[in-house]
């Protein structure tokens, strides 16, 4: 939905989702709205003039100016910021996600920037000697995963002081484009169970702590960064970790269709690979802090 200003009275344009679209079509009585959410997407919070010489009425002026704009009926085209309520006043740091990077493990990506998917076994076999490779054929057998912590990232306050419960994330929703692969657990053995699919081919998978134990944890760690080799990326108090790998679609095992038809190719290691790129989308429920991780899923071509 988006607010418009028309000649100085407030409009609200709201469409629904596609998932909202189809709960409406059934005409069973059953669609109603129950939640809804807010974000600031246009918003550019640099513009507001603290030195503004008309006075304070003046300070946001150039923000209130901006245009804003219409809803969208693309679900994947909105609220990329999503604006929260807390209730508090006293609070200094807002809990992030941040991706865990720490060279001493697994959980690293590839040189260029990206987590490499391989399709198939012929491809894991062509990229062994690379770091950042997904088994996607057989994630049991691969050792790269996917690793995000949440926490206060502040070394103003120490990570042995527990992170409050209301700023602790406790739900993820994470997305991704269902034709190119699934969302597995770190160890390759339970697929994550899908909420929905909607009309973009987007799957979505709602992960909370202690219902999918196999994808969201605790952080207990108390240790300050580099302390012990604690493989930690969160400076300040932990709340949770979200780990997960990725597998292939039988799609791109057993054929070249979608890597020619929205992907390219790429040379790697004295090999040419098809290649596609693309993000998983993770959002934390509680506090809608948003990180896309980027994916390039590549199958083996030829050798030149």
């Amino acid at each position: 939905m988006a607010f418009l200003d028309n000649a100085g009275d407030i409009i609200l344009d709201a469409v629904l989702t596609d998932t909202g679209r189809m709960r409406l079509a059934l005409g069973d009585g059953s669609f109603k709205i129950t939640k809804f959410a807010l974000g600031d997407d246009e918003i550019n919070y640099e513009l507001y003039d603290y030195n503004n010489p008309s006075g304070s009425a003046y300070y946001d002026l150039e923000i209130m100016q901006t245009p804003i704009l219409e809803a969208f009926t693309n679900n994947t085209s909105q609220l990329h910021s999503k604006i929260i309520s807390i209730p508090r006043t006293n609070l200094i740091y807002l809990p992030i996600l941040k991706l865990n990077q720490v060279f001493t493990r697994d959980n690293v990506m590839a040189d260029v920037g990206v987590y490499y998917v391989a399709a198939d076994d012929t491809t894991m076999d062509k990229l062994a000697n690379i770091n950042g490779v997904i088994n996607g054929s057989d994630p049991a057998e691969g050792k790269a995963w996917v690793r995000i912590d949440q926490g206060l990232d502040t070394t103003e306050v120490s990570p042995s002081r527990k992170l409050d419960a209301d700023l602790v994330e406790t739900q993820y929703l994470v997305e991704m484009d269902s034709r190119f692969g699934q969302l597995i657990n770190r160890n390759g053995t339970q697929l994550a169970a899908t909420s929905y699919i909607d009309d973009d081919q987007i799957a979505s998978y709602y992960l909370s702590l202690g219902t999918d134990a196999s994808f969201v944890i605790d952080n207990p760690s108390i240790k300050v960064i580099g302390d012990g080799g604690d493989a930690q990326t969160i400076a300040g108090p932990r709340g949770t970790v979200l780990k997960f790998k990725v597998q292939s679609s039988l799609d791109l095992v057993s054929s070249t269709y979608y890597f020619t038809l929205v992907g390219t190719e790429t040379s790697l290691g004295g090999h040419t690979f098809y290649m596609i790129d693309t993000n998983i989308r993770v959002t934390g429920v509680t506090t809608g802090y948003r990180l896309d991780i980027p994916i390039r899923y590549l199958k083996y071509k030829s050798t030149p």
